[in-house]
């Protein structure tokens, strides 16, 4: 059975913004890294995923414009999971 953490990620770019209730930025850029992603600084087209804590600022209207997937926290600590 393929493990669904170890691909959907893979190789992907992923942002994290915004203020996490459950881990620091480090460690959440250190868990993107952990499943194969990039883990990306800004919002730009080849962004795969956006990551968004409390209060996201400009990276969140940047994703929307480029038509980045958006993930809330729990839903990227769901499809980890």
């Amino acid at each position: 059975m393929t493990n669904i953490r170890s691909t959907i990620f893979e190789g992907k770019t992923i942002v994290a913004t915004g203020k996490f209730s459950h881990r620091t930025r480090t460690d959440f850029n250190n868990l993107i890294r952990s499943l194969g992603a990039r883990a990306g600084t800004s919002v730009t087209r080849n962004t795969d995923y956006l990551v968004v804590g409390d209060k996201p600022g400009n990276k969140l209207a940047k994703a929307r414009e480029c038509g980045v997937t958006i993930l809330s926290e729990s839903e990227f600590e769901s499809l980890i999971a």
